[in-house]
């Protein structure tokens, strides 16, 4: 089965590929915007995705399923991504599949024996989005608060990656997280997990049911006409 995977929750535009029938972990390529550079989900995703194709000798045509970071995160790259991924699925004639960002955050993790994960994405507005895990289940569901609160809930001796750590990593060593190096790939959501997570799951899901997570409301609503 040929996997493609989509994520754009974050302000980096994520995309993997994954055979299933081959050894190995896939491919990925991404955007990572510069400091103060916004996000290149619009321009980069498509564009991403055609070359990791091309790279592997494929086409769009022989993608089998789809499987795209719902998020939470930022509701602009979420909608731009779910939407093209929908629009991929529907024109390859592929399954599509939602994915959880946060956990896929997690499994890129590196936790040490025993040790607790917790995923964290920046939410703006002074707070991140979190969920946590321990030895692959999830004992902390998704949500929006503030960066203290989130290693309130998590507590002393939890592994915190993402974005969201990054920016926060005071108020997280605070509560007693470890935080790794700011140049530590645990921070970076990969495209490959999403493939993974992907392929996982038995059966695709409706096109019109796959929907962004946002978790919160917007940060502006759309005015009236």
């Amino acid at each position: 089965m040929i996997v493609l995977g989509i994520d754009t929750a974050t302000s980096a535009t994520a995309v993997g590929l994954l055979d299933t029938a081959a050894p190995g972990e896939g491919r990925e390529r991404r955007h990572d915007p510069l400091a103060g550079e916004r996000p290149g989900h619009g321009p980069q995703l498509l564009e991403l995705a055609h070359a990791l194709l091309s790279e592997a000798g494929l086409t769009f045509a022989d993608v089998d399923r789809v499987a795209v970071g719902l998020g939470p995160g930022g509701f602009t790259g979420l909608r731009i991504g779910v939407a093209t991924a929908r629009a991929l699925a529907q024109g390859a004639g592929a399954q599509i599949i939602g994915v959880s960002t946060l956990r896929a955050l997690a499994m890129g993790a590196e936790p040490a024996p025993g040790q607790d994960v917790l995923a964290v994405v920046d939410a703006r507005r002074g707070e991140v989005f979190a969920a946590g895990w321990r030895a692959g289940e999830q004992v902390l569901g998704a949500v929006a608060v503030t960066p203290a609160r989130a290693g309130a809930l998590a507590g002393a001796g939890w592994l915190a990656v993402g974005d969201g750590a990054l920016r926060f990593r005071d108020d997280l060593q605070d509560a007693g997280c470890e935080v790794p190096a700011d140049r530590s790939p645990q921070h970076a959501l990969s495209a490959r997990i999403v493939c993974r997570l992907g392929s996982q799951a038995g059966r695709g899901t409706e096109r019109d049911l796959v929907i962004p997570d946002y978790l919160r409301k917007p940060d502006a609503l759309p005015s009236k006409p």
